[in-house]
Order: C-alpha cells, then sequence, then structure tokens
C-alpha cells in the first residue's frame, strides 16, 4: 500500500508538471493571438490576459489525453532511470499489480475532468465567445456557417421570414449585423429590417438600433423608418431549436445534458450528437487509463535495453491512433452509422484491451 501512495504522489506531481506546461504554452500563444486579434479595437494586456484565461481551459480540455499519455511516459522512463522498476520487479511485485496506482490515479483524474473541468469549460467558453463578440469589428465572427454568415427561416400561416446574421453567439439566442426579409406566402418580399443585434425573447425577437424598410411601397428608402426604441418581430423560433441547429455539445456542462437532451427529444428536435458527446464524456476516465496502459505497454522497460526514443515514439503514435479513432468514431455516431454507446465506449475499451494484451505478452511472454 505504502509503495501504490508512492507511485501514485509520482505520478500526479509529473501529470501536474506536464499539465502547468501546457497551460504556460497555451496562455502565451492566446494572449498574443488575442493581441493580434483585438489590435484595432485598442486591447490592453490585462484583457488579454482575461480572454486567454477564458480561452485555454477549453483547449487544455481537448488535449488532456495528450497531457495523460505524456505524464505516463515521463513517469516510466524516470522510475526505469532510477532504477527503481527493477526494484520494484525484484521485490516479487508484477507489472501489472504495478500498474494499479497510476491507472487508478487516472480514473480518479478523469472522473473530476468530467465532473468539475467540463463544467467549468464550459461557462468559460460562453463567456469568452460573448466578450470576444463584443470587440469583434466585423472582421471574424464566432460562429460562421458559410462564407456570407448564417442563415435561418421561421413561419407561419401568414408568410415566412428569412434571417441572415454575420454571426451568432455560441447557441445562437443572439445574432450581429441581421438582417430580416417577410415574405407573404407565395409571394415577393414585403418587408427589410436590418439591425445591430438580434436577441431571442419567448415569443418575439428584440432587435436593436434597427432600420425597417417597407418594400411594397413606390420608394422603399425614403420612406424607411430608423427605430429608436428595441423592436420586437413575433417568432415562433425557440432557444432549444437555436441550440441544436447552432449549438455544439460542448456548450452545455456535462451535469445538464441529461436534462438538455430530453428536453430537445420531447421537443421533437435530433438529440443524437449530445447523446454522443455525454456517453464519450462517460468513457473519459477510462480513456485516460488506456493512455497510462499504452505508454506503459512501450515504457516500462529497463533503460539499459535501449530504444527509449524509438519506444517513446511508439508510445505516442499509438495514443495519437486512439485519439483519431475517437474522434472518427464520434462523427460515425452522430450520422447514425454505429449505435451512441459503440462510439462513445468502444475506442476507448478497445485501447484498454489491446494495452492489456501487450503488458501480458512483455511481462508474462
Amino acid at each position: 500500500m505504502i509503495l501504490s501512495f508512492y507511485i501514485a504522489r509520482k505520478f500526479l506531481g509529473m501529470f501536474t508538471l506536464v499539465f502547468g506546461v501546457f497551460l504556460g504554452i497555451l496562455m502565451l500563444i492566446e494572449v498574443i493571438d488575442q493581441l493580434r486579434r483585438h489590435a484595432g479595437a485598442g486591447i490592453s494586456m490585462g484583457k488579454a490576459v482575461y480572454l486567454s484565461a477564458l480561452s485555454v481551459p477549453e483547449s487544455l480540455y481537448q488535449i488532456l489525453p495528450l497531457v495523460m499519455i505524456l505524464s505516463a511516459i515521463a513517469l516510466f522512463l524516470a522510475l526505469a532511470r532510477s532504477s527503481e522498476l527493477v526494484v520494484v520487479r525484484a521485490a516479487g511485485r508484477s507489472g501489472l499489480r504495478f500498474l494499479m496506482a497510476p491507472v487508478a490515479t487516472a480514473l480518479i483524474l478523469g472522473a473530476l475532468a468530467v465532473a468539475v473541468l467540463n463544467p467549468l469549460v464550459a461557462a468559460t467558453s460562453k463567456e469568452y465567445d460573448a466578450l470576444s463578440a463584443a470587440m469583434d469589428q466585423g472582421d471574424g465572427s464566432i460562429l460562421s456557417i458559410s462564407a456570407e454568415g448564417l442563415w435561418l427561416r421561421q413561419g407561419d400561416a401568414s408568410g415566412q421570414s428569412v434571417i441572415q446574421a454575420a454571426r451568432a453567439n455560441a447557441d445562437g439566442t443572439v445574432l450581429y449585423d441581421v438582417t430580416f426579409l417577410t415574405f407573404v406566402n407565395g409571394g415577393p418580399p414585403t418587408q427589410r429590417i436590418t439591425a445591430e443585434t438580434a436577441r431571442l425573447e419567448p415569443g418575439f425577437w428584440v432587435l436593436d438600433k434597427a432600420k425597417r424598410w417597407d418594400l411594397a411601397g413606390d420608394n422603399p428608402e425614403r420612406d424607411a423608418v430608423t427605430v429608436a426604441e428595441p423592436l420586437h418581430l413575433p417568432t415562433d423560433m425557440t432557444q432549444d431549436r437555436l441550440r441544436d441547429s447552432f449549438g455544439t455539445p460542448s456548450a452545455v456542462a456535462f451535469w445538464n445534458l441529461p436534462a438538455y437532451i430530453r428536453g430537445l427529444e420531447k421537443a421533437g428536435f435530433s438529440a443524437r450528437s449530445y447523446q454522443v458527446w455525454f456517453q464519450m464524456e462517460m468513457a473519459t476516465p477510462l480513456l485516460l487509463s488506456a493512455m497510462v496502459l499504452i505508454a506503459a505497454g512501450f515504457t516500462m522497460r529497463h533503460a539499459r535495453f535501449g530504444k527509449t526514443g524509438s519506444m517513446v515514439l511508439l508510445a505516442l503514435m499509438g495514443g495519437f491512433l486512439i485519439f483519431f479513432l475517437r474522434n472518427f468514431a464520434q462523427v460515425l455516431g452522430e450520422n447514425g452509422q454505429i449505435p451512441v454507446l459503440v462510439a462513445a465506449w468502444s475506442p476507448p475499451l478497445g485501447a484498454v484491451l489491446m494495452a492489456l494484451g501487450l503488458l501480458l505478452h512483455l511481462e508474462d511472454g
């Protein structure tokens, strides 16, 4: 038990070190990018650091498997160079029993990442999108569907409205540089409205700094009206429908995903991408454990055996392969080509089984 705690403590320290290195590198890159992106808005260094602090957690969360496999490789190389692996084996402890401590640590770290870091990433990403949109001067967008921006359509028995916007916030409930074109069923456009922003409220859009043209008149430009007060336009659009169309599953916190999925299904919309994402988040601890086992299969050997660089390269290639297969399975699951559970759980489970097979071959073969 003392040895297991010792190995777990060393692995946790190595993970903290690698995580901190990546955090520093990403923060430096992001600060420089924010200063360049918002140079026209006169962004200060403090504001750039604040925006970077909101953006970096999402990047760190995405590369967490890479951080885990690098931490495991560094741990096993350090133990091999100090001959601690030789001492452990001489004491009669097998390699698989030795791996219980780092694997258990990876499981705990994965559970904490899903339970704590995931909601934090969802919150910081939304805040970053809002602040970045407020500083954007039109040379970029938060959400781009095409080169012209994004398009929406809404309608009822009386007619249709086509909505075009340059960009939107993370869940599509706030549109920027927006244009509304109203059509009578089977007829030409009857009204055009432009606004700086359009915010979705229950039952209507709230347009700020709007200008309205009556296209049925003789001279629409002459009769155009600038509306000083916020303009309210009726709509059957809902926040759930907009999120389903434009939002990403990562924008919803892990603990809110089950209720959000039920709400989408109750409203009659597809929630498959959210179901796949939820199951993938559930499988994250298993994926991180698989990264530890892959690293052990290639690098948990004595340093005197040589070919250390080749073994490290093979371990990294194995980790990247599993990461690629996981993303590929996610796409297949979201498109309905394979079941949701297969898409989420088969890559980490297959990685664990293959790594265990390699370890059993090396230890007992």
